[in-house]
């Protein structure tokens, strides 16, 4: 069976954007492109438990570099009286030479975000929480924001085993070969005394329509919120499984 291409990487153009968006001459692209992936680096590394989920990249002429960082915790990235901020602010200055304009966009929902889900189930598992409980449990906390499926795969020497192997729970229905489906893809590593072991997340949040003429959004499908779940799994007004009340005998 053949390696699955990036969920994200299939969609751009179609229903989803680029991550940087700036126009430059043939010969600068590359030393631009470079850079991008230097600045996202550096944020994502030395800020990783402040909930980081996307970073976009926006530049004006060439001189001018606007970054607009995706957290769950934006405490952590502004920091007290702007301290943090201030110092993300010079150290990208001082690497790209460029005026550097900086807002933080809050996360309101880190279940519903791949990314952040498989950070979550990384550091379930170095803390040695059991795996398969971490995936299940993450599974259901995103199944309860009212996505319409998730998809967990966890990979290398699981439980410290001698051979690496893959091990994916799923619940909904995760189409990733529908480009109109909007599927959200995240990878994060876990580092662990055996090794690392690589944690993949997709999310489903339904479909979207784009007018390819205008590239407009004609129809987007929201998930429905999901009724609670009750002992054994089952919804709470499902009578499946309940007695019979006993027939009164005719005298």
């Amino acid at each position: 069976m053949g390696q699955k291409v990036s969920p994200h990487g299939l969609r751009v153009g179609i229903i989803k954007d680029w991550d940087s968006k700036w126009y430059a001459d043939k010969e600068n692209i590359p030393a631009l492109i470079v850079e991008d992936s230097q600045i996202r680096d550096y944020i994502t590394k030395n800020y990783y438990n402040a909930g980081i989920s996307r970073v976009y990249i926006d530049r004006a002429g060439n001189k001018n570099v606007s970054i607009n960082i995706f957290t769950s915790k934006p405490g952590m990235i502004v920091g007290k009286g702007g301290e943090t901020i201030k110092s993300i602010r010079a150290q990208i200055q001082k690497m790209t030479g460029k005026a550097v304009h900086i807002d933080v966009s809050e996360v309101e929902n880190p279940d519903a975000d791949a990314l952040l889900v498989a950070q979550s189930v990384a550091e379930s598992i170095e803390r040695r929480v059991s795996f398969r409980r971490a995936m299940k449990q993450a599974i259901g906390r995103t199944m309860r924001t009212g996505v319409e499926g998730v998809k967990i795969m966890v990979s290398g020497r699981l439980g410290g085993a001698d051979i690496a192997r893959s091990e994916s729970y799923t619940e909904g229905k995760v189409p990733l070969s529908t480009l109109r489906a909007n599927i959200d893809y995240g990878l994060a590593e876990a580092d662990t005394t055996y090794g690392k072991i690589g944690v993949k997340v997709w999310l489903y949040k339904g479909e979207i329509l784009v007018d390819p003429e205008e590239g407009k959004i004609l129809y987007r499908q929201t998930a429905k919120k999901r009724q609670p779940r009750g002992q054994g799994g089952r919804r709470r007004n499902d009578q499946r499984g309940r007695r019979r009340p006993p027939r009164q005998q005719d005298r």
